[in-house]
């Protein structure tokens, strides 16, 4: 492919296929792809799907992470590894909507946890702390920091031990002992973020994402520029050291030192990373990017190893990521992974689910009977629904789901971006409906007498095909229109969040859920 025809395909909105064929990942449960190819090596994502703005922690042999996690609660889904590469969440930690949560950091301060977490709410943006004595929970209700107009925060001990958050645009402020509340005015000027030079073609500037830690004598700044979508070559990963928090704070000579060069390669918009100390003493980063052709699946989770040069800076040495890598040495065997399937018979919200946007009381719209999920009508369609989503990891997939309609509510299985961007088919006791290019299609409608129907949607590399049988699932008949969703994410929407499976429930009634399973297809 010439370097003129990539570039008409990237102005037409199109995908551009890798250089070379990206190898196979592992084949984890439910057929999901996982890292671990089993053979000492691994290929990216660590965490597929929409698993956006790491932030690690190491806690002696054990790592724990997690991810912005936008208008979904519970959120700030916490995930364990003890490889560095096989992941498995544990927790939730936040439960209290405050807000659309973006890039938290999560530390350890003299024996307790701290969440620190930016939010986009009505009146701008603000900062959350929670805290808790067990990484597993309880975490603390959200407290406000009154930071107006902050984002991505930072935290760092500094070499006076007081303690600091560092957020966007180079500011700074200081924090009392306990990391609750703030110990005086928000600094402006507390670091200069790198410029790139101008010619380059990216999103915007955008200073974000500052991640701080103290090795040797320095102090090492990690940050992003370049913003976080548009572009394929947006977004990058910097570094800037100091011997003090309180600077002055040197560029690396070889900034950035990741970044996404073409649109050839696999990932794209790479960037927004948390720099880590290894199983054995090696040191790795990670950090997020869309994958090539494959925006609808988010930012997902990327572990590139650096090494450290003699004269004390990072370099990158995992390429473009098109190849599979080492697996860090000395790491512990860990779980990957999780079944998104769900019966129901637990009678609690599994980790895979999510409302999108919800009340204060959204929780109590749903009850579990009898291994099934009860989920009480809002709105009077599936935008007003607040759906419940489970996010996928999968270029590909099936699933399938029971549902049983009962008084004027309509309710069924959807791919939901967001209020704006979704598709998807539901049943009421009299119709089938059928939503389509974020919108419910009234000419669609068709009689269809419905108690109970079984509905399963196969999505190939966003190409959707949805069925249904009234049968017990016994027979099963194709819905007349085949979508293509490949433009629902962030480029066209904002939001920044993944297209992801969902039930929804809408009108003056109840929708039974039985028997939600899930299949990675390759």
């Amino acid at each position: 492919m010439s370097r003129r025809h990539a570039l008409q395909l990237a102005l037409a909105g199109a995908s551009v296929p890798a250089a070379a064929a990206v190898p196979k990942p592992g084949v984890g449960i439910e057929g999901q792809r996982k890292a671990d190819r089993g053979d000492g090596t691994y290929i990216n994502p660590i965490v597929a799907g929409d698993h956006a703005d790491p932030t690690i922690l190491k806690d002696g042999a054990d790592y724990y992470m997690t991810f912005s996690s936008f208008q979904s609660y519970p959120g700030a889904v916490t995930w364990h590894s003890q490889d560095l590469v096989n992941w498995t969440p544990i927790t939730a930690a936040l439960h209290q909507p405050i807000g659309t949560v973006w890039a938290m950091d999560l530390i350890k301060h003299q024996g307790s946890f701290y969440l620190y977490i930016p939010v986009l709410q009505d009146n701008g943006t603000g900062t959350y702390v929670i805290h808790a004595d067990n990484i597993r929970g309880p975490w603390s209700a959200p407290i406000d920091l009154k930071l107006p107009g902050c984002i991505d925060p930072g935290h760092v001990v500094g070499e006076d031990g007081k303690r600091y958050l560092f957020v966007n645009g180079g500011r700074r402020v200081r924090l009392t002992d306990d990391g609750l509340a703030t110990d005086g005015p928000l600094e402006d000027k507390a670091w200069k973020p790198w410029q790139y030079p101008k010619e380059w073609v990216v999103e915007m500037f955008a200073p974000e994402g500052p991640k701080l830690f103290k090795r040797g004598e320095w102090f090492y700044l990690i940050s992003a520029v370049g913003g976080t979508a548009g572009p394929p070559t947006s977004h990058m990963v910097t570094v800037a050291r100091s011997r003090s928090v309180h600077g002055p704070w040197e560029d690396a000579p070889n900034n950035p030192i990741v970044r996404t060069q073409s649109i050839n390669e696999p990932w794209w918009s790479r960037g927004h990373a948390t720099v880590v100390e290894g199983p054995a003493g090696d040191w790795w980063m990670v950090y997020h990017g869309y994958e090539n052709g494959m925006r609808t699946l988010g930012r997902q989770a990327l572990l590139e190893p650096v090494e450290w040069t003699k004269d004390g800076w990072l370099r990158a040495k995992g390429g473009t990521l098109d190849k599979p890598l080492p697996k860090p040495r000395g790491g512990k065997p860990s779980k990957a992974g999780f079944a998104l399937s769900d019966d129901f018979s637990s009678g609690r919200l599994g980790l895979q689910w999510a409302f999108h946007a919800p009340g204060p009381d959204e929780a109590k719209r749903l009850c579990f009977e009898d291994k099934s999920l009860v989920i009480k009508g809002k709105g009077t369609s599936l935008p007003e629904s607040s759906p419940l989503t489970c996010a996928t990891g999968d270029r590909s997939f099936e699933i399938t789901v029971e549902l049983e309609v009962s008084g004027d509510a309509h309710g069924g299985l959807a791919l939901f971006y967001e209020e704006r961007g979704h598709v998807g088919i539901a049943f009421s006791t009299t119709q089938m409906l059928t939503y389509g290019y974020g919108q419910e299609h009234g000419w669609m409608r068709e009689a269809m007498a419905t108690k109970r129907v079984h509905i399963r949607v196969t999505n190939r590399e966003n190409v959707v095909t949805w069925h249904y049988s009234h049968d017990g699932g016994t027979t099963w008949k194709q819905h007349s229109w085949q979508m293509e969703v490949s433009g629902l994410h962030h480029n066209v929407f904002g939001g920044f969040v993944s297209l992801r499976p969902a039930l929804f429930s809408a009108g003056n009634g109840e929708v039974r859920a039985r028997n939600f399973v899930y299949r990675g297809l390759r």
